[in-house]
């Protein structure tokens, strides 16, 4: 099987970032996608080796900044190459604070969730949530995964679910 076909699937780029023992966090993700649109509600894949998988596990509760096709590439680096449990990630990232979560500053929008189930696979766990607030931030193109491939030219971690062994 030819696994590069998963790259043609539609993704985005986004930034989770959540709030754990009085310090914010997060990571790069690519795997989310709404469930309904009233309530409004999606579905967020995250490794359970991911530091920000424990935050989410315990606090129920994230951001996701939706990244443009303009968003700082660093922002992808930081939060997707490095480990909460090392480094302040968004001390590093411009941001702002929407109902105590961080939000990306150069991103075209964000959402605000709180968990309501979740779904366990071999790897990954595949969290439901409801959004709660969201907005836009510009109008700028969001940016999608194969712009991150094919135009940035950017990586994923083994930790990705979409990672390809290239």
């Amino acid at each position: 099987m030819n696994n590069g076909v998963f790259r043609n699937l539609s993704y985005g780029v986004y930034i989770v970032g959540c709030k754990y023992e009085g310090k914010y966090t997060g990571c790069t993700v690519n795997s989310i996608m709404q469930i309904t649109s009233s309530p409004a509600s999606i579905a967020l894949s995250v490794n359970h080796d991911n530091y920000t998988h424990k935050c989410l596990e315990e606090t129920k509760e994230f951001s996701i900044s939706i990244l443009s096709e303009k968003s700082n590439p660093l922002a992808i680096g930081t939060f997707g190459f490095r480990s909460g449990r090392d480094c302040e990630k968004f001390e590093i990232i411009p941001y702002e604070i929407v109902d105590n979560l961080p939000v990306i500053k150069d991103a075209c929008g964000y959402l605000i969730c709180k968990i309501t189930n979740k779904i366990e696979t071999l790897t990954h766990t595949v969290f439901i949530a409801d959004v709660l607030n969201g907005d836009i931030m510009d109008d700028k193109t969001p940016m999608t995964y194969s712009y991150y491939h094919n135009v940035i030219k950017g990586k994923s971690p083994k930790s990705a679910p979409t990672f390809i062994n290239d």
